[in-house]
Order: C-alpha cells, then structure tokens, then sequence
C-alpha cells in the first residue's frame, strides 16, 4: 500500500528516516530504513539512488512510502545447530554455518538463521519485520561466519545505524584464481543484474556503491588466500568485485569460480561444495554502552582442509 506525505515545516533538515518515523508512528525507525533500503521510498526531486535514510529533506517535499502487505507468517522457533560466539541483553553475535539461509523467503519457509534464532534467544525482537526479527546484516547462504542480531528496537536502529555510516568493520578471508597484492582497493558500483535476477552486477544500470579492499594475501600456484574489508554491504558485494577483476572466488559457480580442470597441485579445491568465503572478522561499537567489541572466527573444517592441502603441496612441489 502506497502512501504520499508531505513533509511540514517543523521537519525541514531532518534526516529522512526521522521524518517518516514522525509522519508514520505505526512503524518503527528501523522498519522506516528497511523500507528505504529495499527502494520502497521516493523523494520528489531525488533520484532513486540518491534517496537514503539520512538524506535531509525540504518543507513541502512529498514522499511516496510503499508499505508491502505481510505475505507470510510469522518464524517459528526450531531447534536447530547454533554457535553463539557473544550474548548480552542487547545483542547476539552468532557464527553461521554455510549452507544456512539467513531468513525465511520463497523456497526457505524454515530452517532458517531466523528459525534457530527465535528457539535459541528468548527475548530477541521483532524488528526488522516478522521474517527477520533482529536481522540487520545477512550473509549469503553458502558465506559461513560471523553475524551481530538485535534484540530490541534500540539496538537494531542503533547497529543499523552504524552499518549505514560504515562504522562497522567487517573482514573475509576468501581463495581466488590468480594473485592478489595487499591493498588493492574496489569501487565498481552494483546492481541488480538485468539479464539474470539471479546474479548481481558492476555493469547494471541501477547500481549503488560498494567498496571492497584486499588487506592481506597469501599466494599459492595459481591461487591465492586473501584478506578482504568492505566498508558497504551490497548484495554478493565480495563476490562480484573479485569476479569483475578476474580473481573469481574458488568455489563460487554463479561468478565463474569452478574449474573443471585443475593442476596436480589445485586438486584440493575440487572438495568445495561452496563459494570458499567465510565472515572472519567483525567490529563495531556496542549499540548500547559504546564498547568497541571485535569478534573472529577461524575456517570452519571444509575451508580450512583446503588451505592445509594447498600448504603442504605447495612446500612439496618440485618443479
């Protein structure tokens, strides 16, 4: 349902999120910015791309906020495998495993992130929607790693926040085709790709920004471990940097990163049954106190067998 607002005169200057979450007090600030992330929102006399939760907005200005109807049920709780690395009464920092979907959508109805959540954490909130109570970053199915969850609307609004503004500090280690250096920095924009709904793109004509760095590196014959920071969370943001700049994540065969054929020396990568990228580091400023907090996470098993296979071959090959 579509709604057109005109914003009055006493929220001239504010943020856009604030605005709206004055105008529509049945929905929360965080719900306001999910809405604005998802392109649900329009500002007369903004481009799309430029219409963001802190935008500052005019008197007069009209805003078109498309609030989508609920489709589907509430998550239900099911006691699934879950490691929790942190817990307090704000928040959860969790280390998902690959192969789990993070919320509840069209062919994941359960047995979810979402589901072992709701069982595992009794108090945790419902913002962020029914499907996606305390949800405010997401990894892809096959990304293994670290993730924070909100339990209440404070600190959802607060971390997304955060998210929004870059303060957070997040790191993948990630095996590639070829040789990366340490500092190689990626700013292509992505989008949506326009030939397959399925793919994201740096070609796509609706593109938002995204900013990849290679931190560190660890070369191999024909491979390399790489250290990854991103100061943006796009959709398969890692993914479609390192594919667009010709070093493919090995493992990832929507991106180009399986090879059929591999050298003696490569066979260990054909074990992967998944894009080899784990969510290893992660830092931000508690939502509540302030505390910087910095959490990491080694390989799980299946990555890092590879890595022990590569090294050992690597010290044993002859040339």
């Amino acid at each position: 349902m579509s709604e057109t607002l005109t914003i009055p005169d006493e929220h001239a200057g504010n943020r856009l999120d604030a605005a709206l979450a004055a105008l529509l007090p049945q929905q929360s600030r965080s719900q306001i910015q999910r809405l604005i992330k998802d392109g649900r929102v329009q500002v007369t006399g903004v481009k799309p791309e430029k219409v963001k939760a802190s935008l500052p907005v005019e008197a007069a200005q009209q805003v078109v906020v498309d609030v989508p109807a609920p489709v589907a049920p509430a998550a239900t709780p099911q006691a699934l495998p879950l490691v929790i690395v942190y817990e307090d009464h704000d928040i959860v920092v969790i280390d998902k495993a690959a192969g789990m979907v993070v919320h509840p959508a069209a062919g994941h109805a359960d047995g979810t992130l979402v589901n072992a959540l709701l069982h595992h954490v009794e108090d945790l909130s419902g913002v962020g929607g029914e499907l996606r109570p305390g949800i405010v970053h997401r990894l892809d199915k096959g990304t293994s790693g670290l993730m924070v969850v909100a339990k209440h609307d404070k600190a959802h609004e607060a971390l997304a926040s955060q998210f929004e503004e870059r303060h957070v500090e997040k790191e993948y280690t990630a095996l590639v085709w070829g040789v990366l250096s340490p500092g190689r920095r990626i700013e292509e924009p992505i989008g949506r790709d326009p030939n397959n709904r399925q793919r994201m793109s740096t070609k796509a004509r609706r593109a938002r920004t995204a900013v990849s760095r290679i931190t560190w590196a660890e070369p191999f014959p024909g491979v390399c471990l790489v250290g990854v920071g991103i100061a943006t969370g796009r959709t398969h943001q890692i993914r479609v940097h390192l594919s667009g700049i010709g070093h493919p994540v090995v493992g990832d065969a929507l991106y180009g990163g399986v090879h059929r054929r591999v050298p003696p020396q490569l066979r260990a990568v054909q074990t992967l049954d998944r894009p080899f990228l784990h969510a290893s580091r992660l830092s931000f400023a508690h939502p509540v106190d302030g505390r910087r907090l910095e959490f990491r996470s080694e390989l799980p098993p299946d990555l890092a067998s590879v890595v022990d296979r590569l090294r050992h071959d690597a010290e044993h090959l002859t040339y």
